[in-house]
């Protein structure tokens, strides 16, 4: 049996700010926008260069999901975006004015920092070594 995770679900606030965020500042492609009804769409990004696992932009509906926006793991580290050139990534980044929140550093897995995504989500930068 194969199997896989196919996406990941990200609350946010706005489709199109969200698109653009992770569209134009951390340079994923937009893999399907789909308008469902008046309210809700099907949006999906992947990083590029990968196709297995992707993020649904799903927009908040109601209060509760509004509370999810920008603590999806209370406070921990949410997702973890490999790469395979960390200092290309990292410096394309910070001149996009992506919210590092500590310097990069070496640990014994790999190069790593942590980041914020347009909403405060916590995310590491991590080259594996």
């Amino acid at each position: 049996m194969q199997r896989k995770i196919g996406a990941i679900t990200l609350v946010v606030k706005d489709y199109d700010e969200a698109i653009r965020f992770y569209v134009e500042k951390l340079g994923f492609i937009l893999v399907e926008d789909t308008k469902l009804d008046d309210k809700k769409r099907w949006v999906l990004v992947t990083p590029s260069g990968h196709t297995e696992t992707n993020i649904l932009l799903a927009k908040a509906d109601g209060p509760e999901q509004e509370k999810a926006i920008g603590n999806q793991t209370g406070g921990r580290v949410f997702l973890f975006l490999h790469t395979d050139d960390f200092w290309r990534d990292y410096t394309k980044m910070k001149n996009k004015e992506v919210s590092f929140l500590e310097e990069p550093r070496e640990e014994i897995y790999g190069t790593v920092v942590v980041f914020e995504d347009l909403y405060g989500n916590t995310w590491d930068l991590l080259q594996l070594k």
